[in-house]
């Protein structure tokens, strides 16, 4: 049987934000406007009405009955506005310039059948900041005739028969999220929008979305090969912490019948599958692409370690069996390829969870990484060493493909993620940060790649044509907005290293930091016919601003639209360490920079924080210690975000064995919803809805000195 050949055949080429009020003590010039703060405290501040308000009340009820045919036009002209927001840009562009979604749009292409049918759990919107849009665009401008299903229902397989079934293969995303994270809060209760959804609307896509995806099409086509990628299968590739069950999972690729994973961005893996599966390849051989994973029968493992193993190997000449080159490969391949504790063990002990995730994650290396294999009861996982970066013209090529920018016309109402960022641009991939929060290093690599100033200039007066443009290009960025152009020296010789942050706990000198290449492209963009604003909307690393003094003075003049968004995510030195992120005292000198920045240009310029809490190492104590930071010197935020443990992160490993996978160290870890509750909430302490829980916190941590009257307490004493 061709599972039962381990050995990859040689390829020949790789293919608004809410603010509450603040106290007047604290330091100005960096937050929200004091005024606007109360304003909206005071508009939000819910008191029992007295007397005389509902005697005004019933007043104005009285008066609003008599003039019935106004109410009548002013529920028209509401009724016009409604039909008008109503018809977006994209039911202007013709369904021809979509890639097709139905039978009747892939017969207007002139096409009998589909070579690929990519299913998605995100309505489709044809935007390169879409997974799905980016894959479908790639492999059609390869030559491949490529059809969408976007959000299909999945209690039957009827959905997934109604393009036909494809001549290659189907490819199953989740979407641009992790199903979990679009449907399920922190707390693990569903949300109440879905932001790659029309209209917000939830219930949209399944939780686990690629494993149900992947069982439908099963059903309906047996024979056709699955593919499987995007965020959710990426950072599932290995056995996992499942958040919602409590326990650790299997690979998504032993759950799933699927034939293959592609983890990362992807774009380079998929057109050299499509290409081998339509010379005739079987998927079942098509074992050594860089950035996949694959399947291995149990058996053919057991028999290629014996043949890999030297003494095996001996033992086996003296008894006469002479196939030299079987032998030669099973060598070959064993180092090649690491292996990792195994499903059962990592299930069963949490130091041998802690070791798989730090072996599999020290091989992340396009250049210098090894395969890793993880046996699991049933099957064999194993990972092809990462797909290498795109280069810049090869990113250019990517994102000047024939992208709308809209949402298809199929859908009457907007798709919220698109809002955000339809006027934005995109101009580098990967982030070398390293917070341990965060699975962008583990998807897109710590290696930068920089689209040409060129490229973008080109893409951003494509903007300044739409007829909704207002002149105001949104965020010029990527998973960071200040990383654009910058590389490291060792990076092409042999990658970024893994077993050290380019940042944490200080820059690397080897790191070239200069924001010149940010700051000639943000001049150009300023400079372009039609554009009246260039924002930075992206999140900016200000330990990186910090090291350039020339990027520092034009932000603050030109690309701030009134709040600039960072994220020091906490201030207490404990959680920072964990967190591999710069301490208090970086933002502080960040902070009064950006002060003195807007007073020299006469702007009226805050900082919004972003923070979070639960992390793992984070006590009550920590949390109390921010409060009282954020007390003292203004900042008080809604963004506040509960730490969600997601797959293949640091801090999720952290958060599940209590351990520092690098170091061994045990630490902290708030697992109790009431204590996470209880975090959360002191951060929100000015709120009346959380008195019980911050009086609690405060009780628990032995500091009732923050309770009372004077100036220095978050909340008052209760009422007798």
């Amino acid at each position: 049987m061709p599972t039962n050949k381990p050995f990859p055949k040689e390829n020949k080429k790789y293919i608004m934000e809410k603010s509450d009020n603040v106290r007047l003590f604290r330091k100005p010039g960096l937050f929200v406007p004091i005024k606007i703060e109360i304003r909206k405290d005071l508009k939000s501040r819910s008191k029992p009405r007295i007397k005389s308000e509902m005697l005004k009340i019933k007043f104005s009820e009285k008066i609003e009955k008599k003039p019935e045919k106004r109410s009548e036009n002013k529920k028209k002209k509401m009724a016009k506005k409604e039909n008008k927001s109503e018809k977006y840009i994209s039911s202007r562009i013709p369904t021809s310039k979509f890639l097709p979604m139905s039978s009747e749009e892939v017969k207007a292409c002139g096409w009998k059948e589909l070579d690929i049918i990519l299913v998605t759990g995100d309505a489709y919107v044809d935007h390169s900041s879409f997974g799905t849009a980016i894959i479908g665009r790639g492999l059609e401008d390869a030559g491949f005739r490529v059809g969408i299903i976007a959000q299909p229902r999945w209690d039957n397989s009827e959905d997934f028969k109604k393009l036909g079934m494809p001549k290659l293969f189907f490819s199953i995303s989740a979407g641009n999220t992790d199903s979990m994270i679009s449907n399920l809060t922190p707390g693990l209760k569903p949300r109440n929008k879905d932001a790659y959804s029309p209209g917000s609307k939830t219930g949209l896509r399944p939780n686990r979305a690629v494993i149900i995806y992947s069982n439908r099409i099963k059903e309906a086509f047996p024979k056709i090969p699955i593919i499987i990628g995007g965020i959710e299968a990426s950072l599932r590739r290995f056995a996992h912490y499942d958040y919602l069950s409590n326990k650790v999972r299997q690979s998504i690729l032993a759950d799933a019948p699927a034939d293959l994973v592609v983890y990362g961005m992807g774009e380079l893996q998929i057109v050299e599958l499509a290409r081998r599966l339509q010379a005739g390849e079987d998927i079942k051989e098509i074992r050594n692409i860089p950035g996949t994973v694959w399947k291995m029968e149990v058996k053919a493992w057991k028999e290629l370690n014996e043949r890999g193993d030297k003494a095996g190997k001996k033992q086996a000449v003296e008894f006469g069996e002479v196939n030299e080159e079987l032998y030669e490969k099973a060598a070959k391949f064993c180092k090649d390829y690491i292996e990792i504790p195994t499903f059962s063990e990592v299930t069963q002990d949490k130091v041998a969870f802690a070791k798989a995730f730090r072996m599999q994650f020290l091989e992340q290396n396009p250049f210098i990484g090894k395969g890793i294999i993880q046996p699991h009861p049933k099957t064999i996982i194993v990972q092809n060493r990462p797909m290498r970066p795109l280069t810049g013209t090869e990113m250019d090529q990517v994102y000047e493909l024939p992208f709308t920018g809209e949402a298809h016309p199929l859908y009457a109402k907007p798709i919220p993620a698109l809002e955000v960022i339809k006027f934005s641009l995109t101009t580098h991939r990967g982030c070398f940060g390293g917070c341990a929060f965060c699975a962008i290093t583990q998807h897109q690599g710590r290696m930068i790649s920089s689209r040409s100033t060129e490229s973008i200039l080109h893409e951003a007066k494509k903007l300044t044509e739409k007829p909704d443009f207002k002149g105001i290009i949104t965020g010029v960025g990527g998973p960071s907005a200040n990383m654009y152009g910058m590389e490291c020296k060792i990076w092409m010789k042999k990658g970024a290293c893994l077993d050290k942050s380019c940042l944490y706990p200080h820059i690397c000198p080897a790191l070239d930091t200069s924001h010149k290449k940010l700051l000639e492209l943000m001049r150009h963009i300023r400079e372009l016919p039609g554009v009246k604003k260039v924002f930075t909307g992206y999140g900016v690393r200000y330990d990186l601003a910090l090291e350039d003094e020339e990027y520092l003075e034009e932000l603050c003049a030109h690309h701030i639209s009134g709040q600039l968004r960072i994220a020091p995510e906490h201030f207490s030195k404990r959680v920072t360490s964990s967190m591999r992120k710069p301490g208090r005292e970086t933002y502080e000198k960040f902070a009064d920079k950006f002060a003195a920045l807007n007073k020299k240009y006469s702007k009226e310029q805050y900082i919004v924080n972003y923070l979070m809490s639960g992390h793992p190492s984070c006590t009550l104590e920590d949390m109390i210690e921010m409060a009282e930071y954020v007390r003292d010197y203004g900042g008080y935020t809604e963004n506040v975000q509960d730490f969600t443990p997601t797959p293949m992160t640091v801090a999720t490993c952290m958060y599940y064995t209590g351990l520092d996978p690098f170091t061994g160290r045990k630490m902290y870890v708030a697992r109790d919803k009431k204590e996470k509750a209880m975090q959360r909430a002191l951060m929100h302490y000015k709120s009346h809805d959380n008195y019980e829980l911050v009086y609690e916190a405060l009780e628990k941590a032995g500091r009732f000195d923050l309770v009372g009257n004077a100036h220095n307490c978050l909340i008052k004493r209760k009422k007798k």
